[in-house]
């Protein structure tokens, strides 16, 4: 899975010179926390997040009135708020990469580039979080089995002929905790089959069977 199979696009863009207040109304009409900012040829060149525009607004408790506040904002532009440093994934990076980059930053959402830096879309942490539910076949009834396997080859073959033997089905399957010794976790849903039944086949292929939830 790739980033332009999840990304929103085309994406919805603003200028270094948008107002301060438009880039706000925008933010709030489409439920967006960030905007990128582009130049004239539609080219990458910063990022506003809505925190931005938000520290950028005067205090509840300042002593200007409202005339003088809305006369100050109206003149306040997008690139005196935008960030310049902006990290960017293309189309065809892996989704779990941009992934890994918005964890290591802290970020919610990267603009996607292609390799003239035009914005073609946006990937945030919700489209992140959909593709994890899709994955891992949450919403599909079945058996979901935390499983402390071996290392080797062949050991997910294995699995999938047993299962398979047993007329079952595996949706999905992730794998997390991975020892020195090649020692695995595996999180697996599997349907079409009963829970003693496949419990008691996969612990007799040397598989520990950690958990197992029916959902």
């Amino acid at each position: 899975m790739y980033v332009c199979d999840r990304m929103s696009a085309p994406a919805i863009t603003i200028t270094p010179e948008t107002p301060f207040q438009d880039a706000l109304k925008l933010m709030r009409e489409h439920r967006f926390r960030r905007l990128p900012v582009v130049n004239e040829a539609g080219r990458l060149v910063g990022i506003v997040s809505e925190r931005d525009l938000l520290h950028a607004a005067p205090s509840p408790a300042t002593s200007l009135s409202i005339w003088e506040m809305n006369y100050l904002l109206s003149k306040l532009r997008v690139e005196q708020l935008m960030a310049t440093q902006v990290i960017v994934v293309c189309p065809d990076t892996p989704i779990e990469e941009a992934a890994r980059l918005m964890v290591e930053h802290k970020i919610g959402g990267l603009p996607v580039v292609d390799d003239k830096r035009r914005v073609v879309g946006v990937i945030t942490e919700t489209d992140i979080f959909k593709a994890f539910v899709e994955m891992l076949g949450s919403g599909r009834p079945g058996l979901r089995l935390t499983l402390r396997v071996p290392g080797g080859k062949g050991t997910l073959a294995k699995l999938a002929q047993a299962i398979a033997d047993l007329d079952g089905n595996i949706v999905s399957v992730g794998t997390f905790g991975v020892d020195l010794d090649g020692t695995a976790s595996l999180l697996i849903k599997v349907v079409g089959v009963s829970q003693d039944q496949l419990v008691e086949t996969l612990e007799a292929l040397g598989d520990h069977v950690v958990a197992v939830q029916a959902v």
